[in-house]
């Protein structure tokens, strides 16, 4: 069964009331939790981590970044807030490294990724490929943005979950039954859901949409 990973955004960003959401949803059952680095301050960021682990949570931050520093600053942030998974940044040796010091689960983009929010390109073959490659240098696993592809998202999700034997995160742009029911044929480790729960894609309360959704992945 996949996990599912709350993610309080919008639009890939973190939304404003964040931490007031949480407390009204934090007794749901989804155990990951997370959001984006930007644009909630970094104390309030560390805040709302804090009260997540002490009701049990396991916690990411999703970096939305494509250079290298800006992957390695979003590191360093996941580190100040005691995070167990940084998901995002383009892969790097340095974010890598930094990872496996701080005890941080590292789940890196694939494929040609621009905009914000995300548009995934690039060839599925070429996709594998670096996930097997990250994988072997040492990554938990991959953020795949796979409902962001231009091409065929079904299509590129079911082969690298099929080809890759670390964990892998469908993220960004899940809003359907119909693409739960496809998740649940392909069975990868996670998927995320933020702006879907915010549009009240799976009904109209926050915390009965991811009861919801968690109970649907489990049947």
């Amino acid at each position: 069964m996949s996990e599912l990973i709350v993610m309080l955004t919008h639009n890939d960003l973190t939304v404003g009331n964040a931490e007031e959401v949480f407390d009204q949803c934090r007794n749901s059952k989804a155990k990951y939790w997370g959001f984006k680095e930007a644009p909630l301050p970094l104390e309030n960021m560390k805040r709302l981590y804090r009260n997540m682990k002490d009701h049990g949570k396991k916690t990411a931050l999703e970096v939305v970044a494509y250079t290298p520093e800006e992957g390695l600053a979003g590191a360093q942030m996941a580190a100040e807030c005691g995070c167990d998974i940084l998901m995002g940044t383009c892969y790097t040796k340095e974010i890598m490294d930094f990872c496996a010091a701080h005890q941080i689960q590292y789940m890196p983009f694939v494929g040609i990724i621009n905009g914000r929010p995300s548009v995934l390109s690039g060839s599925i073959e070429s996709m594998i490929a670096e996930g097997q490659r990250y994988a072997e240098a040492g990554a938990f696993g991959i953020d795949l943005l796979g409902y962001r592809y231009i091409h065929n998202p079904d299509e590129l999700i079911e082969r690298l979950v099929k080809r890759l034997s670390a964990p892998v995160c469908v993220a960004g742009s899940i809003a359907s039954y119909q693409q739960l029911d496809t998740i649940k044929a392909i069975n990868p480790w996670a998927i995320t859901i933020g702006s879907a729960f915010f549009e009240n894609a799976f009904g109209n309360d926050m915390a009965d949409q991811i009861d919801c959704v968690c109970d649907y992945l489990a049947k």
